[in-house]
Parts: C-alpha cells; sequence; structure tokens
C-alpha cells in the first residue's frame, strides 16, 4: 500500500529542504520512543523536525495500517457513509486522510492535536483537499475534550500508548459519547497494544456498543498470552525512507491492532483469519477467531474442493463469510 498522490506530493515539498543528517537524527529519536513506547509528559511529534521525521519513516506505515482497519470496517458495514470526521491526536492528518479514501462521502473533519508542529504540517498537507471543510483544534486528549460535537466517524489512532493507563478508560469513554455512529481505535500491534485494545473493547462492549472489527463476536478474546491478536501490511520504502532509517529493504510490515464499534449492529462474519495462513501442497492451514467466540486451526486439502480454493487466497486480516464445515 502507498500513500495517496496528492499526499506523498505534498511531503515531498515539506521534507525537500531538510538536511539528511537532521532526518536520520530525528528519525532515530522518533524510532526509539515509538518502541518503547515513552511516557515522559512530552509528545512523540514535540517539534517541526520530529514530525518531519515522522512524515519521512512513519507516515506511510501508519497511513497503510489505518486505511486497512478502515477497509474492515467498511467490509462490516458497507452502508456506512459518514459524512463528519473527529480525529483525537490528529498528528498530521493520518486518519484523516486515510478515512477520506476509504469514504468520499466524508465532507467535514474536525482534528484535535496538542503539537503546534504537527497542526502546522496537517494544515500544510490538507490543502490538498480543498472540497473538505476542516478545523484544526489545539487540545490534549487527556483534557476531557469539552465542547466538542459528535461526529459520524471517530477516530483515536496510534494514542492510547502514549497515555498513563489512568487516563485511558475515561477517553474511551468520552469519545464513545461524542460517536454518532462508528469509533474507531488502533494501536501498535504489540502485545501491550493488543491489551490497551482489550480493555477499551472491553469498555465500548460495557457501554453497549456492537462491535464492526476485527472481532466476530462479542464474547471474551479467545486467545491469552504469549499469543496475541495482531495485523499486519506490507509498505513500500521510498529512497527517502530507506536513507533516513539507514536501512536497504524496500518494504518494512508494520504491524497494528484495532477495535471499531458502531452505534448500530454490523454484519459480522463467520471467523477472521488471525495468523498469516500457511501453505503446503495441495494444502493450507488457517488460524480463525470465529463467530462463537473460540480460536481455532482449520486445514484444507485439495479434496475440499471450492472450500480449499476459497480459502488459499485468504489472507491475514481478512473476514470469511465462507462456511467451512464439512471440510477436513
Amino acid at each position: 500500500m502507498e500513500l495517496p498522490t496528492a499526499l506523498r506530493q505534498a511531503v515531498d515539498r515539506l521534507l525537500e529542504r531538510t538536511p539528511l543528517a537532521d532526518l536520520q537524527r530525528a528519525s532515530g529519536i522518533l524510532s526509539a520512543r515509538y518502541r518503547a513506547e515513552l511516557r515522559d509528559g512530552r509528545p512523540h511529534l514535540d517539534g517541526a523536525l520530529a514530525v518531519k521525521a515522522y512524515l519521512a519513516t512513519r507516515l506511510p506505515a501508519t497511513y497503510a495500517a489505518v486505511r486497512a482497519t478502515f477497509a474492515s470496517v467498511a467490509d462490516g458495514m458497507p452502508d456506512f457513509s459518514p459524512a463528519s470526521l473527529l480525529d483525537i491526536g490528529a498528528g498530521p492528518g493520518t486518519a484523516f486522510w486515510s478515512a477520506a479514501d476509504c469514504w468520499p462521502s466524508l465532507n467535514a473533519a474536525v482534528l484535535v492535536e496538542a503539537s503546534a508542529a504537527a497542526r502546522s504540517a496537517g494544515e500544510t498537507l490538507g490543502r490538498e483537499k480543498p472540497a473538505m471543510s476542516t478545523r484544526w483544534l489545539a487540545d490534549d486528549a487527556t483534557r476531557g475534550l469539552p465542547d466538542l460535537a459528535p461526529a459520524d466517524l471517530v477516530t483515536l489512532c496510534y494514542v492510547l500508548d502514549e497515555l498513563d493507563p489512568a487516563q485511558r478508560a475515561a477517553l474511551v469513554e468520552r469519545l464513545w459519547a461524542l460517536t454518532a455512529g462508528v469509533l474507531v481505535i488502533v494501536e501498535p500491534g504489540t502485545p501491550a497494544g493488543w491489551q490497551r485494545i482489550l480493555a477499551a473493547r472491553d469498555r465500548l462492549i460495557a457501554a453497549g456498543a456492537h462491535l464492526v472489527a476485527p472481532c466476530p463476536h462479542e464474547n471474551p478474546c479467545p486467545l491469552a498470552p504469549p499469543e496475541w491478536c495482531h495485523f499486519s501490511r506490507r509498505v513500500a520504502r521510498s529512497r527517502l525512507h530507506r536513507m533516513a532509517k539507514g536501512g536497504d529493504v524496500p518494504w518494512e510490515d508494520e504491524k497494528y491492532i484495532f477495535v471499531a464499534a458502531a452505534r448500530q449492529p454490523a454484519r459480522p462474519p463467520r471467523a477472521r483469519v488471525i495468523a498469516p495462513p500457511r501453505g503446503g501442497k495441495g494444502l493450507v492451514t488457517l488460524k480463525l477467531c470465529q463467530a462463537d467466540g473460540s480460536a481455532a486451526e482449520l486445514k484444507l486439502s485439495k479434496r475440499d474442493g471450492d472450500n480449499f480454493r476459497i480459502a488459499r487466497r485468504l489472507d491475514w486480516g481478512d473476514a470469511v463469510q465462507q462456511d467451512f464445515a464439512g471440510s477436513s
């Protein structure tokens, strides 16, 4: 998955006069903060150079993860056509661009971001979307978010990991109160990120929300450590991306986990593929989270005919509508 052309070109213009050595240094600091899930009272995007490092090295991956998340929501709610977006902890507008690409119905967005540098970059990039009404607000997700109007689509992407654990539950409840249609929360696909999503999932179910994705059920998660639920998107690295990160590989895999909850019931799949499928000669093995709340491995061979051909095309994270009953 790649950035939309207009966004990629706008990012290139923002970065074109930034010395490579500065980008490399800032990228190293930013990567270390993300890997450590550091909470020291400072936003990760603290300053113009940190934001440029994000644009060069993190934006493609986070865009891909959030866009894939939205595709799962659209698959579970094909009639959902949001007109308004409220994005909390918006950064330079990653979720905004992902949502606009997924839902052409969007015509208004309110983007809340504490970092002045991130807001400035987001406003610059957003000029490439002249038909969209956008409003940027300087606020912190931990301050209760007063005076905000509900929106059809509410998003919180890669934010919970920056918050003190004691602040997360209240924020999830506040965002659900602001949700007119669907709330989407995305986190890094680490064991800790999964635990944060599980806690948010529990809060939303208790509040009467209907799960859209990824879970095909509202029972307790069937996985237990050391297993954890997450998904992955492969992202192409640009030349600048590779140089800023000091890498040679032309791609990277962004691992992520999310929960999407709606005011109205969605169309749950029979199951979801929760690990990379394993193949062999005439054989495919799928690990599935199933609608009855269980997780199981399913092995299909050529003897299973159409079921085998369908299973062979499935990928990690795909919803499964096929009834594989009777397969070997």
